[in-house]
């Protein structure tokens, strides 16, 4: 296996304001970072709509805060503003099993999280993306289309992911949504199929309580699934990529052309 590091950057996102007595952390991601940095900061506001969150930072950080949008975005000081820096895709080859995708570079390998390949977000540590592959003793596909039209292959996408998270807590309840199939033939010349589903979902902040009313439900994640399936050497091969709707709304460029890049190939010997 090897990784090339492939040159495709993406646009800044979005220029905020940063002020001393109400500091704008900018993106969601942003917001973790300096989270890290300088520990938890109480939110005033956070319209979830625009990924943009409010926080009051006493006076002694905010000369920090702001150097820190400097080294994070490399703009002058006396624009006091925050730009996302662009972030550029690294190829991961893995020859042996016979496939390829791009991935954030800044992202990090996570071992013996189950799959064949993890890699996930140093910063939102709910976004991910993953390889997995049916068995080669046990499947004999001959193209993705064995699968159905992407409909029916959506159906069990998201038959699969509900059936792994299935919750023993009581009062937990999931909502789920397929939000779009489709098929396309890449350049290597193979069908793939793309299936995106959200899942939310919902607890009971109180589920031992035994009145109704003190068990108020509320929303624990809302999260978008993207799947790519493809096949080669009788295998059925899917990337999962998986991240929270409000992060998916300011990187969703970067992830199309993730989950565009995905190619399986013919596993010689």
């Amino acid at each position: 296996m090897r990784e090339v590091v492939h040159q495709s950057l993406s646009p800044s996102h979005k220029l905020l304001p940063w002020c001393f007595t109400g500091v704008q952390l900018g993106t969601v991601k942003h917001q973790a970072q300096v989270k890290q940095m300088f520990g938890t900061i109480r939110i005033q506001n956070w319209p979830s709509s625009r990924g943009i969150i409010t926080a009051t930072v006493p006076r002694r950080n905010a000369v920090a805060l702001i150097l820190s949008s400097y080294f994070f975005s490399g703009v002058s000081l006396p624009d006091a503003a925050f730009a996302e820096p662009s972030v550029g895709l690294r190829e991961y080859i893995d020859t042996f099993d016979g496939y390829s995708f791009k991935y954030p570079q800044n992202w990090i390998q996570v071992r013996g999280a189950g799959a064949d390949i993890f890699f996930r977000d140093p910063y939102i540590l709910d976004e991910n993306i993953s390889v997995e592959m049916s068995s080669p003793s046990s499947s004999k596909y001959k193209s993705v289309e064995d699968l159905g039209p992407p409909q029916e292959a959506g159906q069990k996408v998201l038959k699969q992911y509900l059936t792994e998270f299935m919750s023993t807590r009581l009062g937990v309840r999931r909502e789920s949504n397929i939000l779009s199939t489709s098929s396309n033939v890449a350049d290597d010349g193979r069908t793939y199929y793309q299936v995106e589903v959200n899942i939310k979902s919902y607890a009971s902040n109180n589920e031992l309580a035994v009145m109704p009313q003190e068990r108020v439900v509320r929303l624990e994640w809302d999260r978008r699934y993207l799947s790519v399936l493809g096949v080669e050497n009788n295998r059925l091969y899917e990337l999962r990529l998986q991240t929270p709707e409000n992060v998916f709304l300011e990187e969703e460029n970067d992830l199309r052309q993730v989950m565009d890049s995905f190619r399986v190939d013919k596993v010689l010997g």
